[in-house]
């Protein structure tokens, strides 16, 4: 009886991780392409940002705001990334992680534009899922 129970969780768990997937990805393809033509990045990155200007997270390309089912972190605009409870940070932790790789970008250039810093503890992680995606495109 109990494994049953395990099971039926463990299937319930799987599934609504795969619906949200799909439904991310919906979106993103009903997304219309922008109606302009994007400016050439520079070619080089200063490597002083959290994430590069010149992958277009916040170099001005892309103006509106796009959530990700993340509304509440609006509570913490203005706050320092130093000053996140342990809580806090927890639940950027798991929101971080239910982004698909090629969605945290986008992610990041939405907290930019939200005036909302990333918690210090979890910059390192989002830099290595960044730099991965850039590997990728290159």
């Amino acid at each position: 009886m109990i494994i049953l129970v395990i099971a039926i969780v463990l299937l319930g768990l799987v599934t609504y991780y795969f619906h949200r997937r799909d439904q991310r990805k919906q979106a993103a393809a009903s997304t219309p392409p922008p109606a302009e033509e994007k400016p050439a990045p520079p070619q080089e990155c200063c490597g002083q940002h959290l994430v590069c200007e010149r992958d277009s997270l916040l170099a001005g390309v892309s103006k509106a705001i796009e959530y990700y089912d993340d509304e509440e972190l609006d509570e913490w605009k203005g706050t320092p990334a130093d000053q996140y409870t342990p809580e806090q940070v927890e639940h950027f932790r798991d929101i971080f992680y239910t982004l698909l790789p090629t969605d945290v970008p986008g992610w990041v250039r939405s907290l930019q534009l939200r005036q909302i810093e990333v918690p210090e503890a979890l910059r390192d992680e989002i830099l290595l899922v960044v730099n991965e995606q850039r590997n990728i495109d290159k």
